[in-house]
């Protein structure tokens, strides 16, 4: 692979990019000091991914990501940075990867296989990939392994047959975002994918729905204000179906 390597600090750019070129899997590495100069390389040279640093003067890292997606073929993009409060606005730019400095040699590879992995699977189709943290190491979970969402404050607990993370984002905001992926409200505190719905169960006008846990079916309360929506949506997916 050509990667292009982008941070504005020196010894970073200088490490990272010793790091890539020890990769058996990385034949050239690129380096810029600037989004400028990302820019201006990209118009003439085609990369197979950018690992990118994400406080830099003029466009942030963040930003630049958001030009880099306008591209007719956008190039995979990880973020190696020392601030963990940006893994949220990451992944909704489709971010491969959210390293952390400073940067481990294997941490670094396995962002690298995520690129090789991703290759040609980067379209609107592909599965989103949702950082959670949990003992200060981020990882990535796919949204289609989530099977509800559980609002707590500000926060949100995002639920998998393997457990549950919390992630810093309103489960307001998961809403509007996660709708078309499949996600509707079921009560106040409450998402639920779809997909992962097995049984709808009605008693005394009592409605729950059926997903499966880490060890168990769960029974999720359906409030009385979001039942027949909830009835009519599994009844036009069934009918889709």
């Amino acid at each position: 692979m050509r990667v292009l390597v982008v941070d504005d600090e020196k010894p970073a750019l200088d490490e990272l990019a010793y790091l890539l070129g020890q990769d058996p899997r990385v034949a050239e590495v690129l380096c810029c000091a600037s989004a400028t100069d990302t820019l201006r390389v990209l118009q003439e040279i085609e990369v197979d991914a950018v690992f990118l640093d994400v406080q830099m003067p003029g466009l942030t890292g963040l930003e630049l990501a958001q030009v880099l997606a306008r591209f007719k073929e956008p190039p995979p993009v990880v973020f190696v940075t020392a601030h963990d409060q940006h893994a949220v606005e990451a992944f909704e730019l489709r971010a491969v990867d959210y390293v952390l400095k400073p940067v481990r040699a294997d941490r670094l590879a396995e962002a690298v296989r995520r690129v090789v992995e991703g290759a040609g699977d980067r379209g609107p189709a592909a599965d989103l990939q949702v950082p959670v943290e949990r003992g200060g190491v981020t990882r990535f979970v796919a949204r289609s392994a989530i099977s509800h969402v559980e609002a707590q404050g500000d926060y949100a607990r995002l639920h998998t047959s393997d457990g549950s993370h919390l992630v810093r984002i309103p489960l307001s905001q998961l809403e509007e975002e996660w709708g078309p992926a499949g996600f509707v409200r079921i009560h106040r505190s409450l998402l639920v994918s779809l997909a992962h719905v097995d049984q709808v169960r009605m008693d005394a006008g009592r409605c729950t729905v059926v997903v499966a846990g880490p060890s168990a079916s769960i029974e999720l309360q359906v409030s009385r204000r979001h039942t027949r929506q909830l009835r009519d949506l599994l009844l036009t997916r069934a009918g889709g179906s």
